[in-house]
């Protein structure tokens, strides 16, 4: 059976994640409390696979997840779409008037600001590692006066009741996963790859790079900027990229790699579905 750690718990997006991704194998989830331990236990070979968010439709990019990705030099295998609909939950027969406070994940409250502020105004919220996390706290710990907000999967799993669903701001809203692995996945079928790469301090060594890319109809899908750390003013630059040749992508790297001062290919492989799934 295959391992798969994931920050936080069952009922939560990441788990979410790995059971649609690995829907037809049979996995076993092993919780852990931050990003850095999920990495920790594949370098470690504790685990076979990590399960971990780069980005999010409103949220943005998780840049301190680039850094662990880097430092633990982590493989990316896959990716997966995740829609996110987010949900107001309470114990059984608690009523909107009686919620004093709201715990959920950070980025699940920043995704629900426009709800929050126009239902409750003024109201206590308390930051949670985790959205499933936050509901079984809940259950745990009898609170009457505290909702939380989170998927539909974790309310039924700790046996809470939904008071609202879909309040998340944006109703296209998504978080991309990546599916990591301490080894290489070497596959045939790669149309798109994640890179990050340094260029030299002249102007116009960037737009070389790119230039690059489109003079061999490769598609840049993400580009973003991160700082490195020690060198001031200087940024590494992570780029997804997609193809449909293999030879003109082959290309096109053999001539990135002539004009960048380092050049790291995180991992090929097969690009999500661009659909929206359901949580």
């Amino acid at each position: 059976m295959k391992k798969v750690a994931i920050q936080g718990i069952t009922g939560s997006f990441h788990d979410d994640a790995a059971q649609r991704y690995f829907a037809n194998e049979e996995i076993e989830i092993i919780e852990c409390r931050t990003f850095r331990k999920v990495c920790q236990l594949v370098d470690q070979d504790v685990v076979d696979i990590a399960v971990m968010a780069i980005e999010n439709a409103i949220a943005g990019s998780l840049l301190e997840n680039y850094g662990l990705m880097r430092d633990f030099h982590l493989k990316i295998i896959g990716e997966i779409y995740l829609h996110i609909q987010m949900n107001l939950m309470a114990l059984p027969g608690v009523k909107k008037e009686d919620i004093q406070e709201i715990h959920s994940h950070p980025i699940a409250l920043k995704q629900c600001a426009e709800f929050i502020d126009g239902t409750f105004g003024e109201i206590s919220l308390d930051d949670n590692f985790d959205t499933a996390g936050s509901a079984r706290n809940i259950v745990k710990n009898k609170l009457t006066n505290v909702a939380s907000i989170g998927n539909e999967r974790s309310a039924k799993i700790y046996g809470l009741e939904i008071l609202d669903k879909g309040i998340e701001t944006n109703k296209k809203n998504y978080t991309r996963f990546l599916i990591l692995s301490k080894h290489n996945d070497v596959n045939k079928n790669a149309n798109k790859a994640s890179i990050s790469l340094e260029v030299g301090h002249f102007h116009g060594s960037l737009a070389r790079v790119l230039n690059i890319f489109a003079e061999n109809e490769i598609n840049l899908t993400k580009i973003q900027s991160v700082p490195i750390i020690g060198k001031p003013d200087e940024y590494s630059f992570h780029i997804d990229i997609e193809w449909e040749d293999t030879n003109k992508y082959e290309h096109a790297i053999h001539k990135v790699l002539k004009n960048t001062t380092s050049l790291t290919i995180h991992g090929e492989y097969i690009r999500g579905e661009r659909k929206i799934y359901d949580a």
